[in-house]
């Protein structure tokens, strides 16, 4: 039996009340129309990139309804480690005060998953767009337990695809994520964060016809495959060439994970997430992963991060038995 362990990491990025307001009223109708193989709706992971009680209090709503979770999602520049940590430190205050970031239980975590914005995660991009070289470092400081934002385009992208490892950070330079230690069944952790990514380039898929060498960045582009937007639906091909990208933890090939991101904010993409676009999506999960001989599994970013943490202790079997391995649940989903 394979297990396909699907997550929904949006950058979520609203700027005005109305796009917050059609997540609140749209996403519960859409969800509510599908299940995965252990009975759960879809669940989503909004890596929110403010502090706006208001919004924050709306999409906790849909995380009581066990619709989601809430993360972190960061746009800085030209900053240092010191105001990166006083960043951070007050979003998890923020957060917190909501029942986001902060888990249940009589020994509350704080504790975040991570996308940064422009995808200059360790100042990849420069420090128009980041700034710090030592930010892997400094995110496990801040007890983030795995970053998020790729695959991506031109230089951001790791040299690493199609992976689940760790990243040990070099302050004296960019993009120490560049390279790192896969997570292996009955492994131990290594480095100073877990970079989670979603599928990318596959191996063995030709190129479109019209290709123009002469055009790298258009090659990056068409190799970023795990993007859902409105211009860029969830066609079955496609999610099925996710899957095919076999993105696994190293000794536990059994279980599939696929995370897509998205801009689930910005009103142009509504139609890929409230109509048919997501329909789509999971009619055809449902038909090919859960009615088959794979089990289907919907997870939230820090769900996805137990699964993982699991197989590296040596679990097996059902990975449903295993979302809140390492980390409990958010007060907000309570």
């Amino acid at each position: 039996m394979r297990h396909l362990i699907f997550l929904f990491a949006d950058h979520f990025e609203p700027r005005s009340a109305e796009s917050v307001a059609a997540w609140r009223q749209g996403y519960p109708e859409v969800a509510k129309a599908f299940t995965d193989s252990d009975g759960r709706s879809p669940r989503h992971t909004w890596f929110y990139d403010a502090e706006d009680p208001a919004v924050l209090d709306s999409l906790g709503a849909l995380c009581r309804m066990g619709l989601g979770e809430i993360e972190v999602h960061l746009h800085h520049s030209r900053d240092t480690a010191d105001g990166l940590r006083e960043k951070l430190e007050r979003r998890k205050a923020v957060y917190a005060r909501s029942g986001a970031l902060i888990t249940i239980g009589p020994e509350p975590v704080s504790t975040f998953g991570f996308v940064h914005g422009k995808w200059s995660l360790d100042n990849s991009r420069g420090d128009e767009h980041c700034g710090v070289n030592d930010e892997l470092a400094v995110l496990r400081q801040a007890n983030c337990y795995a970053d998020f934002t790729f695959p991506a385009w031109g230089r951001m992208q790791p040299g690493k695809c199609n992976s689940i490892y760790y990243a040990a950070d070099d302050p004296a330079r960019p993009k120490s994520y560049d390279t790192g230690e896969d997570v292996h069944a009955g492994g131990k952790p290594s480095g100073d964060l877990m970079i989670f990514q979603g599928p990318g380039r596959l191996s063995g898929v030709p190129r479109p016809a019209g290709w123009i060498p002469a055009l790298p960045w258009i090659a990056d582009r068409l190799r970023l495959t795990c993007s859902m937007e409105a211009h860029m639906p969830p066609r079955p091909r496609r999610v099925d060439r996710w899957v095919a990208a076999n993105v696994s933890v190293v000794g536990r090939p059994e279980w599939v994970f696929v995370k897509v991101h998205m801009h689930g904010a910005r009103p142009q993409n509504f139609s890929a997430y409230f109509n048919s676009g997501m329909q789509q999506l999971h009619s055809h999960l449902a038909k090919r992963y859960k009615e088959s001989a794979w089990r289907l599994h919907y997870v939230t970013a820090r769900e996805a991060y137990n699964i993982v943490k699991a197989a590296e202790a040596g679990k097996a079997g059902d990975p449903n038995a295993h979302r809140d391995f390492a980390i409990a649940p958010y007060v907000n989903t309570r």
